[in-house]
């Protein structure tokens, strides 16, 4: 690691450290809220970033999460053991529904997640005697750590501060282990990869399980955020979302997801003062990042640094072509 990668990382853990301090609980209801679908992206960036392949169902696997977390600690059960169910099970039937679902590839892939997370909605929705129905579940608790209650959103918003950067650090150390290494191969060209000995078809399920089981960690932080879940709030728009903080951020980098999450999540709040007009501005915003770098604002800030960069000539090349 560079030492000027060493000190952005340094900065960054200090200003969500320091980002809430002196805001009302509004504010630090948003930053959870980017923090919290940061991981979530996270799991899909693994699944499409480095995979390859596009899916649909982050939504789903988050309300599977997030439910499973919030009838537990319902009934009592700490929400450490709650979060350890929903991200075991999120990975299982991430497993399961990968298997088959990886015979196909790319776009027939988005169509088999697409009807997963229509199913969940509707399982959600009609199973009433579990889930609630309609009308969801009310008044999940927040977790409690002995002497540290994060009943308050402060508290919470630390909580949720300590769980992303855990997360991002053992992200990042899988990226950097042989497994990233495979993930990367698995993207660039899997036909070559399978010729030299990977195990194309698990290392793709093994992607998608963990952007799975990260989904389901989002949601059991995502109930005790807002101590309300129903089944509108992990549809397909979810994923939709989900899929768009990816692309916009960067597809492939590890701090895409996280800054497209905040393009999503807080860049609507700060265009607040335009009124009516924000959509409006929020998607040219979005559509000039689509057109203008395909890769992404990571991509594009890595054009704006090559741009200032000074071109090196070749010494072979300085006295021109000779025979």
């Amino acid at each position: 690691m560079t030492a000027l990668r060493l000190i952005f990382l340094v900065l960054f853990g200090l200003a969500l450290f320091i980002a809430p301090m002196g805001q009302g609980n509004y504010i630090i209801y948003v930053l959870c809220s980017w923090l919290i679908f940061s991981i979530s992206a996270m799991g899909l960036n693994l699944t499409l970033g480095y995979a390859g392949q596009i899916s649909l169902a982050q939504a789903a696997f988050m309300g599977i999460g997030a439910y499973i977390t919030a009838l537990l600690t319902m009934a009592g059960v700490h929400w450490m053991f709650a979060v350890i169910c929903s991200i075991c099970a999120s990975f299982g039937i991430g497993l399961v529904l990968g298997y088959p679902a990886l015979r196909v590839q790319h776009h027939f892939l988005a169509f088999v997640t697409l009807a997963f997370t229509t199913l969940v909605f509707l399982v959600l929705r009609n199973e009433d005697w579990l889930t609630g129905g309609s009308l969801g579940l009310v008044g999940i608790p927040r977790p409690v750590f002995g002497p540290f209650d994060t009943m308050k959103q402060l508290p919470f918003y630390y909580f949720v501060v300590v769980c992303f950067l855990i997360t991002a650090g053992a992200m990042a150390w899988m990226l950097q282990s042989p497994w990233g290494r495979a993930f990367k191969a698995l993207r660039e060209n899997p036909i070559r990869a399978n010729s030299l000995g990977l195990n194309t078809t698990r290392m793709t399920l093994l992607a998608f399980a963990i952007g799975s089981a990260m989904g389901g960690l989002a949601g059991a932080l995502q109930a005790p955020l807002v101590q309300f879940i129903e089944p509108g709030s992990f549809t397909l728009i979810l994923s939709l979302k989900i899929l768009l903080m990816v692309i916009v951020g960067g597809s492939g980098y590890f701090f895409g997801p996280i800054l497209g999450a905040g393009l999503v999540v807080l860049l609507p709040e700060l265009l607040r003062f335009t009124e009516g007009y924000y959509l409006i501005i929020y998607a040219l915003l979005v559509l000039v990042v689509m057109i203008f770098s395909p890769q992404g604002l990571i991509g594009l800030g890595q054009k704006l640094l090559a741009s200032f960069k000074p071109r090196e000539e070749r010494g072979d090349l300085k006295q021109g072509a000779q025979l």
